[in-house]
């Protein structure tokens, strides 16, 4: 029996839990045909800073909350990117590994992306390739609210609100952080990475539930 595709929402810079979800499918389908969800993990992200959990949010045009994700324009009016930068330079640049890898992020945020879905996707692409995980990656040609055929649908779990013990993909491995002896989980994959370089995969690999295939 092949292994079947999961069909997943697209995100910024993503948390631990959406890529332990991925792990085990080698094609992962985007839902390119959803429309724009306010509040979610779509145009959010969570790093660790010196004092606390930080939030980095991309400002959106207005009225765009019921456009298709794919419209969806970012607001360079506001200048988020250069705000997102320094952010993640004052919380990351004592980790092992953002020398190593801090420039191909700097370098997407530099293209201003006009839509959302375009930047994720750049995003996304580039922490594979660096977690050196090899997916086949797809966009959904059309919305199916039931699913047909070989689909595993994980669209709409992932959500910042939601109580990660109650995570049916996730169960956090603690490494070493940057900051403080407390250990915060399913911070965005940037965490992961900055801080432990190649050996990220093997530690999202020892995170992740197993999934079951129906």
């Amino acid at each position: 029996m092949s292994t079947p595709t999961l069909l997943i929402d697209l995100h910024y810079l993503p948390c631990l839990e959406y890529f332990a979800c991925l792990l085990p499918y080698g094609t992962i389908r985007l839902e390119a045909q959803e429309s724009y969800q306010k509040q979610s993990y779509r145009n959010r992200c969570y790093i660790r800073t010196s004092q606390k959990v930080d939030r980095l949010t991309i400002p959106v045009r207005k009225g765009n909350s019921k456009l298709p994700y794919r419209t969806v324009e970012i607001d360079y009016d506001q200048p988020w990117e250069e705000q997102h930068w320094r952010a993640l330079c004052t919380a990351y640049n004592k980790a092992p590994y953002f020398e190593y890898f801090a420039e191909r992020f700097h370098t997407i945020l530099l293209d201003r992306h006009a839509y959302l879905f375009d930047l994720n996707l750049a995003l996304l692409q580039t922490c594979l390739k660096l977690l050196q995980v090899d997916k086949k990656i797809e966009l959904s040609g059309h919305y199916e609210k039931a699913l047909t055929g070989n689909l595993i649908d994980a669209r709409y779990s992932l959500y910042p609100r939601n109580r990660l013990e109650k995570s049916k993909y996730y169960h956090p491995v603690q490494y070493q952080q940057v900051f403080g002896k407390t250990f915060h989980p399913n911070l965005s994959i940037i965490d992961l990475l900055f801080c432990k370089g190649h050996d990220a995969y093997g530690i999202l690999n020892k995170s992740r539930s197993e999934p079951c295939f129906h």
